[in-house]
């Protein structure tokens, strides 16, 4: 009898742990994994969004189009795994001759934040603005002037 008692001193609390811990231990290992899902998912539409004003800078810098505007509408997906979000561009000029184009993502109702950043041209103005992803006209904005600058923005309400 004495083993008994013994077992069930040793297997009930241990039983009991384990029904406690490993529920915890799987929310926490999956919450992890859609945590790094959405922040690769996020990343991927940061890359694609600043490589289209890459592409943008390219196509309308070329000589042939000499001044006028061009509206490419929103290349990415309205949300990322459910969320909205946000895109805010910011231009630097490290060097002091091309042109850095940063975009930066944030989910509205989480807060991550990813950038993505392409080289432009040292002709490049950029005109403070967002893009909502929720936006139904949701779009890259580029105007070329006789000087042969290129003013880019997001536009959409």
């Amino acid at each position: 009898m004495v083993s008994v008692t013994i077992e069930y001193v040793i297997l009930i609390p241990l039983l009991f742990t384990t029904v406690i811990v490993f529920p915890l231990v799987a929310e926490r290992m999956t919450s992890e994994h859609q945590e790094s899902q959405l922040s690769i998912e996020l990343q991927s539409v940061a890359d694609h969004m600043a490589s289209t004003v890459q592409q943008l800078y390219l196509t309308v810098n070329a000589e042939d189009i000499l001044t006028g505007t061009v509206t490419q509408s929103s290349p990415v997906p309205v949300t990322v795994g459910n969320f909205p979000y946000t895109v805010e561009g910011q231009l630097s000029s490290p060097d002091g001759s091309a042109r850095v184009f940063t975009a930066f993502l944030t989910l509205d109702d989480i807060g991550n934040t990813v950038s993505a950043s392409v080289v432009l041209g040292p002709n490049v103005l950029w005109d403070d603005s967002t893009l909502r992803s929720t936006s139904v006209d949701a779009s890259i904005i580029v105007d070329k002037y006789s000087n042969g600058t290129l003013g880019f923005s997001f536009g959409g309400s």
